[in-house]
């Protein structure tokens, strides 16, 4: 995507050349940085999994314990994935030039936003609209 392609709100400077790599560079690092962590996640589950089977000689707070740790990893695993299809996607809309634009209603989200949260896909308003249903 060229400078001066990506929306911006009304007021807002142009995006630049600089602040697209920028804000490429940043969604890329975050991608390796997911991926890594999703890895790690599996390999951790993977041993809980394995210890869980295991369990002779383990009381129930032993038990519990290795529950609660299991449960938690499979829950950052999700939200590691959930983050990383985000990233991918804001990728891909850099490359077709709709990065920046609200994915429910279309307008602009504004670069300040971009900037802050290069993830998002919905303005503001969407977003709160989204908050409180």
């Amino acid at each position: 995507a060229g400078t001066g392609l990506l929306a911006v709100r009304p007021g807002e400077e142009p995006w630049s050349v600089a602040e697209i790599a920028e804000a490429r560079a940043e969604l890329e690092s975050e991608v390796l940085l997911l991926r890594a962590e999703i890895s790690a996640s599996g390999e951790a589950i993977s041993g809980l999994m394995r210890d869980s089977g295991d369990g002779a000689g383990d009381d129930q707070a032993d038990t519990g314990s290795k529950n609660i740790t299991r449960e938690h990893e499979l829950a950052l695993a999700a939200n590691a994935r959930e983050m990383l299809v985000q990233a991918e996607r804001a990728l891909e809309r850099l490359e077709a030039g709709t990065y920046g634009l609200c994915e429910n209603c279309g307008k602009p989200i504004g670069k300040a936003r971009m900037q802050a949260f290069p993830r998002a896909t919905l303005c503001v308003e969407c977003k709160q609209r989204q908050e409180r249903r």
